[in-house]
């Protein structure tokens, strides 16, 4: 073998070497790499830390050393009861870690089989929902983290949750605290969520949901840094020479209105003394979320002005935690419909007419005093209904939600102003229309998920069809108004979550439903 001809075999040898090396070692997966798993090829979608190297050690055994270094100089006082949730600083570890510490020292005897990490996007815009991810895993040096996919799946039967990859490739609010939950609790499912931009009631509608996933092996974290002070923040209210007091005094102003547990006081603080709190959203949630007894303990408090001796730039830090138990579905379980007697349900019919009315001529949306209707108790229970406004028979108007997270008849308020002047599909009704417009009602039961669209009895059954992150709802009495049978119905099901008509066939979720349909006696 001549000398060029020997050459030419060594480099094919190596390049098969290689080629095979490389078949053995594990990708490090991008979003939408699809990774074996558990003997069988499915879609592992990962987010790798985007902070890791800078807002906390890159190495594995650096950054455990360094949390576990936290979590010893900690000193924390026993807390007596259960802790559900807490309130931990997310700036850069050698600021915030030593105060983060202590809320994960508190918790880290504790088994949660989930955590909910709620968070503030800084740097990406978008309102009125709170934001998922679109993958699989979030990954740190220690290791990847499982999204809790069924938990996400209910909350994107919401209207303001959606996923939205963009907030996610340079964010740091959720991930600064996924190493310190790593160390301490192990293996747990991850809810991570962000929010920007929301008004009170999307807010409110956001924590309704949330409570429906809790339960006492949820652990819930608000995550915020508190006063941001100095010209690099324009807030400078004070003085730097008093600024150790004045902060102290400002942030503990903050949490005494958090120990309160009420959204509207502590964000009324914040707004009055402009008390520059970031995450005072995911905290808000948070309020709004806890049960009723939790109870609010302070255990660290710091600032970075501190820390440097110098306060001519300063971020403020609270680790505090809330002693109370999630009780599973508690405020969302919906009655049974059928406990809903004649008299309840006239009630609901006129309370959604006179709703419409009060709303096309004032644009407020009103109390059942204001119209003279009184709430009976089985009204008052928490229930989830569509409103459906027909005109000479033909469909005007249909708005509902799926999941219950409010009182029956707020539910039955919200959705006929909905349906009156929000539905995509028609214009708003006129005052005028109004009296030969016909309410229907449909009280939901709670939805179910099936194994198989093969479980969906047509007829008995509303659908819910879930698919690549996209979803549509048919009541059950769409297909027998239509004249459909079941493959008919998941085709247009299907095309009505965006998808193509045979979409249902593979890879898609169900949920099932029951209703109780009343309408307006015929004129």
């Amino acid at each position: 073998m001549d000398r060029a001809a020997l050459l030419v075999s060594i480099l094919v040898v190596v390049v098969i070497a290689v080629i095979f090396a490389l078949s053995l070692r594990r990708p490090q997966a991008q979003e939408g790499m699809p990774l074996p798993q558990g003997g069988r090829s499915q879609e592992k979608k990962l987010l790798i830390s985007p902070i890791a190297g800078s807002w906390y050690p890159g190495e594995t055994t650096t950054l455990r050393q360094l949390i576990e270094e936290y979590l010893a100089k900690a000193e924390l006082k026993p807390l007596e009861g259960d802790i559900c949730s807490l309130i931990s600083p997310h700036a850069g570890y050698q600021y915030s870690g030593a105060v983060a510490a202590y809320g994960y020292k508190a918790v880290s005897s504790k088994k949660f089989k989930r955590v909910i990490v709620l968070g503030l996007s800084h740097s990406y815009p978008f309102a009125e929902f709170l934001a998922l991810p679109t993958v699989t895993h979030f990954v740190t040096p220690l290791g990847e983290i499982p999204l809790d996919q069924k938990a996400i799946e209910i909350l994107l039967g919401h209207p303001c949750f959606r996923r939205l990859p963009e907030p996610w490739r340079r964010e740091h609010s959720v991930d600064i605290q996924l190493p310190f939950l790593q160390v301490v609790l192990g293996d747990f499912l991850l809810v991570p969520l962000l929010a920007r931009d929301l008004t009170d009631k999307t807010r409110q509608q956001a924590a309704a949901a949330l409570r429906s996933i809790v339960d006492p092996q949820t652990l819930v974290v608000a995550s915020t840094d508190f006063t941001h002070y100095g010209n690099d923040y324009d807030f400078c209210p004070f003085p730097v020479a008093e600024a150790a007091e004045k902060l102290r005094e400002l942030d503990l102003g903050a949490f005494a209105a958090i120990e309160k547990k009420n959204a509207k006081d502590f964000l009324d603080y914040c707004e009055k003394t402009g008390a520059t709190v970031c995450g005072r959203l995911p905290v808000a949630i948070l309020l709004e979320m806890l049960p009723p007894e939790a109870q609010a303990h302070l255990l660290k408090y710091d600032t970075s002005g501190r820390m440097a001796n110098d306060y001519e730039r300063s971020v403020s830090y609270i680790s505090a935690a809330f002693i109370g138990t999630w009780r599973k579905g508690e405020s969302v379980t919906a009655q049974p419909p059928s406990a809903l007697a004649v008299e309840d349900r006239q009630r609901l019919l006129a309370l959604a007419r006179a709703t419409i009315a009060h709303y096309l001529k004032t644009q407020r949306t009103p109390e059942p005093k204001d119209l003279g209707i009184e709430v009976t108790p089985a009204m008052s229970k928490t229930g989830a209904a569509f409103v459906t406004l027909t005109k000479a028979g033909e469909l005007r108007g249909c708005i509902g939600e799926i999941f219950a997270t409010q009182s029956l008849y707020k539910s039955v308020i919200a959705n006929a102003i909905h349906a009156a002047v929000d539905d995509p599909r028609f214009p708003a009704v006129t005052a005028d229309e109004l009296p030969a417009l016909h309410v229907e009602i449909s009280a939901l039961t709670e939805p179910q998920e099936v194994p198989s669209y093969r479980d969906i009895v047509i007829g008995k059954h509303g659908i819910v069809l879930r698919k690549a992150g996209r979803s549509a709802v048919y009541l059950p009495q769409v297909a027998l108004e239509q004249g459909w049978d079941l493959e008919t119905t998941l085709n247009h099901l299907s095309r009505k979550a965006g998808l193509p008509s045979d979409a249902w066939k593979e890879g898609a979720s169900f949920l099932v439903f029951e209703a109780v349909v009343f309408g307006e006696d015929a004129k």
